[in-house]
């Protein structure tokens, strides 16, 4: 998915006296725009880099033509992704030319995976760009900004020795509150499964865990200034390991330390691989009240044969009895899932084995994507792509199919009275929004006041992308098995 999260102009520290008894204009605030693709984990690395960047005295701008500096903040997981970076950055060497004829100067700098896995080639193509920084280098921007205006261009994509969370101040509470009630936080980077389509291992790196305690006192700090929701974030987030009063520590004892932060209500997780989903990570779905009842577990594929050619390590069957063992720990989760489909060598017989797995699984969300060969990647290099139009039609037959399943889910809600975390205002004026536990967004109608409160609702229509409700006198009642449901 495409997030691009908000930016506003924060106004200029005021005239200070020069000490001739005249007051002189304070010099202009630099102002960035960061434009960030692609999944949750970049849009926490867009803020972090706001972050960095704001100690250095640059204040966000609402758009790329009014920035000193703008930021590309890059994923190479969706299609074309390449491609769709350097269209932007044409259209952004245009803005610097234009604003160089005004007499202002602007940065440019490629971020995030793309840059990492094509830096050389970012510099070839378009030099207007004036900084490439892989996602683990970031924490150097504000000296490779100040080397790029000596030396005219910088490329940094070296996985460094230093943690880069050890660089990265915590945000300002302002910042924290203008960003919502809802927060990620990025727990675990890199994978080591080294799936035969994917470019995560070469730009990510290793798998790599931050530290319990670095990110309870992140959480802290979030919860001090009003977030009410965290989203864990990771490539393989259920790998995440550490150390708790000196005892090894899996993903299920980090959901509880920061449910036991003062003011989390809500606890999430995401992406996880099934093969690290254990048994304390079930059992924690069904005994911590915070840990919602949303999982996002990637299948990509039904058949066996598929999977193998992926380097998933795990088969159909294993996938399913691992969804029949998580629901009898909690019998209303629900579920999400990504898929794949004409990745090289799919046969028909393959696809319609996705198709089966979906039927008998039943998801209320999913992504689903066309093949799309990354360089670099052994499926790259397969002699079995699968021709373009055969992966058109069979996406849209699974999206189809996927949509089915979400509209029934969604249907499925209507006349429950369900917790619902209002995060912002509504659509219309008296309108408030938030979402379920399933992360359904809901409208209803309420004050503002209630922004960052859990409350009560009852479902009373659904509508293409949202519920609608009405506050509740009772308490949420129990939710039917959401298998039996859609």
């Amino acid at each position: 998915m495409m997030s691009q999260f908000d930016n506003v102009t924060m106004a200029a520290d005021e005239a200070t006296d020069c000490g001739f008894g005249e007051s002189a204009p304070a010099p202009r605030a630099r102002k960035l725009f960061v434009q960030s693709f692609g999944c949750q984990m970049n849009v926490y690395d867009a803020q972090r880099m706001t972050d960095l960047l704001g100690a250095e005295g640059y204040v966000e701008a609402p758009a790329a033509a009014e920035a000193d500096l703008v930021i590309l903040n890059t994923c190479h997981i969706r299609e074309r992704a390449s491609e769709k970076i350097f269209s932007e950055l044409g259209r952004l060497r245009e803005l610097k030319i234009e604003r160089a004829q005004a007499g202002a100067a602007t940065q440019i700098v490629v971020a995030g995976c793309v840059a990492q896995a094509e830096g050389a080639e970012i510099y070839r193509r378009q030099s207007a760009v004036d900084v490439v920084v892989g996602p683990q280098s970031y924490h150097r921007l504000p000296e490779l900004l100040r080397r790029a205006e000596r030396e005219n261009r910088v490329l940094d994509t070296d996985f460094p020795a230093e943690d880069k969370f050890d660089f990265l101040g915590l945000p300002a509470p302002h910042q924290i509150r203008k960003r919502g009630v809802s927060a990620f936080v990025t727990v675990q980077e890199g994978c080591d499964k080294f799936c035969t389509f994917c470019v995560v291992p070469y730009t990510r790196g290793a798998e790599m865990s931050r530290p319990l305690g670095a990110i309870v006192g992140e959480v802290a700090a979030l919860a001090a200034a009003g977030v009410r929701e965290i989203t864990l974030l990771g490539q393989n987030v259920n790998a995440w390991h550490g150390d708790a009063d000196g005892s090894p520590a899996s993903l299920a004892r980090l959901c509880a330390a920061v449910a036991d932060v003062p003011g989390v209500a809500r606890v999430r997780y995401t992406t996880s691989h099934p093969n690290d989903m254990d048994d304390a990570l079930i059992e924690a779905h069904r005994s911590q009240a915070a840990l919602m009842p949303f999982l996002h577990l990637p299948v990509q594929s039904g058949s066996d044969k598929i999977l193998a050619a992926m380097n998933r390590r795990h088969t159909s069957a294993a996938y399913i009895a691992l969804i029949e063992k998580i629901r009898a720990a909690r019998p209303d989760i629900a579920l999400s899932s990504d898929f794949i489909v004409g990745f090289p060598g799919e046969s028909e017989e393959d696809f319609a084995r996705t198709l089966a797995l979906i039927e008998e699984t039943r998801f209320a969300s999913a992504f689903s994507f066309k093949y799309s060969a990354r360089p670099g990647t052994p499926a790259a290099d397969s002699a079995q792509q699968v021709e373009e139009a055969v992966k058109t039609e069979r996406l849209a037959r699974l999206q189809a199919l996927i949509e089915s399943q979400r509209q029934a889910f969604n249907r499925a809600m209507v006349g429950r009275t369900v917790d619902i975390l209002i995060e912002k205002r509504g659509r219309h004026a008296g309108q408030i929004a938030g979402k379920t536990p399933y992360l359904q967004p809901v409208q209803i109608d309420g004050d503002a006041s209630l922004i960052g409160s859990v409350v009560a609702v009852e479902i009373v229509a659904t509508g293409a992308n949202s519920l609608f409700g009405r506050l509740a006198q009772s308490r949420p009642e129990p939710v039917q098995t959401m298998r039996g449901s859609v």
